[in-house]
């Protein structure tokens, strides 16, 4: 199994960046959690702050991995373009969020995304990617 954890702008800054929200704990070491725990997936892991690169990327492995867990960040909220490029692949796509949007200031409530994923997972922390994972597997068997 092949997956593409996809995060957005400002997620290159977890450890660092509010951590009263997000955590003290980097994506980077995060991840090599994530790949010693699922041995048996082929994770990938992309970030970038530029929302045509996220587009790029999902095009890229949109017909050839078996899914994408993104957190577009605050790209969720105002980017219709990355809600078409999901539309526009066959790969499934569930969408994570550290902290619960749904209680955060009201223009975060609203995901461009969820609409075009197969599921959400919001608020869990940094769990939600893994849980994003666990989901490809029992999906998948």
């Amino acid at each position: 199994m092949k997956l593409l954890i996809l995060n957005g702008p400002n997620l290159n800054l977890l450890g660092v960046r509010e951590p009263e929200v997000y955590g003290r704990q980097t994506f980077q070491d995060y991840f090599e959690i994530l790949v010693s725990t699922f041995h048996n997936v082929d994770l990938h892991y992309f970030q970038s702050n530029h929302e045509g690169e996220l587009i790029d990327k999902i095009h890229e492995v949109g017909f050839s991995f078996d899914g994408i867990i993104i957190n577009a960040g605050a790209f969720t909220h105002s980017s219709v373009a990355i809600a078409d490029a999901i539309s526009a692949v066959k790969t499934p796509v569930v969408e994570v969020h550290i902290s619960n949007i749904h209680a955060r200031e009201a223009f975060r409530h609203h995901s461009y995304l969820a609409s075009r994923c197969v599921g959400s997972i919001v608020g869990l922390g940094l769990n939600g990617y893994r849980l994003g994972v666990e989901y490809f597997l029992l999906k998948n068997n």
